[in-house]
């Protein structure tokens, strides 16, 4: 049977994740709320005309 309380003592996180996590937080991207502010915007300037 697989002892889980051990298995977390010889857990190390991958390389790859660690990389991958500093590249996404690290860049400035484009989320979904990001896209609805700005279109709320939009609509804001565009209803104010």
């Amino acid at each position: 049977m697989i002892n889980f309380e051990e298995e977390l003592k010889n857990y190390q996180p991958s390389i790859e994740v660690d990389e991958a996590e500093s590249a996404i937080y690290n860049h400035n991207l484009t989320d979904v709320t990001d896209i609805i502010a700005e279109m709320m915007r939009d609509l804001k300037q565009n209803n104010g005309r």
